[in-house]
C-alpha cells in the first residue's frame, strides 16, 4: 500500500465516527475457523473497529495501518498493539498469527508483496480473511438517490481500486485454499444526518470536494429529503458484505 492509496488521513476523525461497524456474528465465525486463539493480525486496520471486535475472540491483536493519522483515532485496548506500517510490513515474526485480517481495505493492497507477508506470519493452517461491504441498501427511492450518486456524480472521482468492491472481490488475486463462508450483512437504523456523514467519508467524496471546492453532499441532502422528509427520523439501512477466507496449507 502506497502513500498513494491512502485516501483516509486527511478525514480520519470524520472516519471514525461515521463508519459502520461490522457484525459480532461475522468475528465468531472467523474465531471458530481457528485452531489457535493467541494472536491476530487486523491489516488495514483504519481506526480500529475489527481490531477491537477481535480483542474478544483472541489473547492479542496487532493492528496495523498506512495512515498514522487513522491510528490516532483508534480507542486504546490493553489487548491491542497499534502500528503505522504499509501492509507488507507487518513488523511481526515469522509464524506467530492464527488470523489476520482485512476489513474494507484488500482493495488497496492485494498484491504479491502483502500476500508474502501473510503467508509468512500465519502459522501452517492459519486463516486469511477480507471482506468489504457494498453499497448500501435501505428503501427504494432513497436506493435510486444513492447509486445515482454513488455513479453519476462522484463516478469519476473514484479509484481505480473500487473495481474490486463493486465487484465484491470476486476475482481479486486471493493465492489461499479458499473456506466457504456464510452471507453477512451489517444493519443499523440512521437518521439522515448519519447517512450523509457516512457519504461524506467516501474516498470519491472527498476527492471531489478537494477538486471542485464544494460539498456534493449539499445537494444531495436535498434531494434525500424528498425521499426522508422528517431528517431525524430512524431509517434502516443495510450494507451485504462480500467475505473472501483462505487457509495456510
Amino acid at each position: 500500500m502506497s502513500a498513494a492509496s491512502d485516501h483516509f488521513s486527511g478525514h480520519a476523525a470524520a472516519y471514525a465516527r461515521a463508519r459502520p461497524s461490522y457484525p459480532p456474528e461475522l468475528f465468531g465465525w472467523l474465531a471458530r475457523q481457528c485452531a489457535g486463539h493467541e494472536l491476530a493480525w487486523d491489516c488495514g486496520t483504519g481506526n480500529g473497529q475489527a481490531a477491537r471486535a477481535l480483542a474478544g475472540h483472541f489473547a492479542r491483536v496487532h493492528a496495523t495501518d498506512l495512515s498514522a493519522e487513522q491510528i490516532a483515532q483508534a480507542r486504546p485496548d490493553p489487548r491491542i498493539s497499534y502500528l503505522a506500517a504499509p501492509a507488507e510490513h507487518s513488523g511481526l515474526p515469522d509464524a506467530c498469527c492464527d488470523l489476520v485480517t482485512v476489513a474494507q481495505a484488500l482493495h488497496w493492497f492485494a498484491d504479491d508483496a502483502f500476500y508474502t507477508e501473510v503467508r509468512r506470519v500465519l502459522k501452517p493452517g492459519g486463516v486469511l480473511a477480507a471482506w468489504t461491504y457494498t453499497l448500501l441498501q435501505g428503501e427504494p427511492e432513497l436506493n435510486a438517490i444513492v447509486e445515482d450518486f454513488y455513479r453519476n456524480t462522484i463516478g469519476p472521482w473514484w479509484p481505480p481500486e473500487r473495481r474490486w468492491v463493486d465487484l465484491g472481490y470476486r476475482e481479486m488475486p486471493f493465492p489461499f485454499e479458499e473456506v466457504p463462508a456464510p452471507g453477512f450483512e451489517i444493519r443499523l437504523e440512521w437518521r439522515l444526518d448519519d447517512l450523509l456523514a457516512y457519504l461524506r467519508t467516501w474516498s470519491a467524496t472527498q476527492r471531489y470536494i478537494k477538486e471542485r471546492g464544494s460539498d456534493p453532499c449539499v445537494e444531495l441532502g436535498v434531494r434525500l429529503r424528498q425521499v426522508w422528509p422528517e431528517p431525524q427520523a430512524l431509517k434502516a439501512i443495510a450494507w451485504p458484505i462480500a467475505l473472501r477466507c483462505g487457509r495456510k496449507a
